[in-house]
């Protein structure tokens, strides 16, 4: 099925999957030293709900995940703010324009971070609504690492400036993070994009409707360029959903 959006031409029959499903089993991605998820069936006394079981007509689970640390998500400033702001409510549009680039993480002072050049570069002069930054080496065990106490590679602060001031509104990573594992709540990649000066009492020009997604994995098939992007998220009243960020050649 052929469509317009945003005057690009895109087949919907052909969508580019980018994130990471939620398993409980140790297979999942896990970051912020967390548990893996747990996904059970409902128990009331000898009743479960699970049909396997017998004992149900229906499969009935319980999930218990956190949005951050155990795949693909999809937050908005409420993640840093002292005041509630809801993913649901801060992103009210869908389809964006996508320039996806890779980049190799420099090594600085023991740290492996992605810098405003590189970011610079891979743009190359273009200024759509969503980047993707796929790291390198881009490799399968991405989608099960486990990322607690490792120290994974994140983005430089000026880069997180320069993305924001380029008019880009969306930036997903294939990093438990922006920032830093361990940096002292000083957050600044975070801070830099949504333009939160004060995460106390936040400032007039905050960017309540941009968006940072993390955990996304890009297949090596899938090449750097333009595409449109469908960011899909669950309607959650939180300052993160679960999200499955799509990917659509122009």
């Amino acid at each position: 099925m052929l469509v317009l959006i945003n005057n690009q031409e895109i087949n919907l029959s052909k969508p580019l999957d980018i994130s990471i499903s939620l398993t409980n089993t140790d297979e999942n991605p896990i970051a912020w030293y967390l548990d893996k998820p747990e996904i059970e069936p409902v128990k009331v006394g000898e009743w479960i709900g699970k049909v396997s079981e017998g004992k149900s007509s229906t499969n009935f689970n319980n999930i218990f995940f956190n949005p951050h640390g155990h795949g693909t998500h999809t937050e908005c400033l409420g993640h840093i703010t002292r005041d509630f702001y809801s993913i649901n409510q801060c992103l009210k549009q869908f389809f964006f324009t996508a320039e996806l680039i890779s980049v190799e993480p420099k090594n600085s002072n023991g740290d492996f971070v992605i810098t405003k050049e590189q970011i610079e570069n891979g743009l190359n002069g273009k200024t759509p609504e969503a980047i993707v930054i796929r790291t390198l080496p881009n490799i399968e065990g991405k989608k099960h690492k486990k990322y607690s106490h490792t120290n994974p590679p994140y983005l430089a602060e000026d880069a997180a400036i320069f993305i924001r001031e380029s008019g880009i509104q969306h930036l997903l990573i294939d990093l438990p993070s922006v920032d830093r594992e361990e940096d002292e709540g000083k957050l600044l990649a975070h801070k830099a994009f949504w333009n939160v000066k004060d995460v106390n009492n936040l400032n007039k020009d905050a960017r309540l409707n941009c968006t940072i997604t993390e955990l996304i994995y890009v297949d090596n098939a899938i090449h750097d360029g333009s595409y449109i992007l469908n960011l899909q998220i669950a309607p959650f009243e939180n300052d993160a959903s679960p999200s499955k960020p799509v990917l659509y050649k122009i």
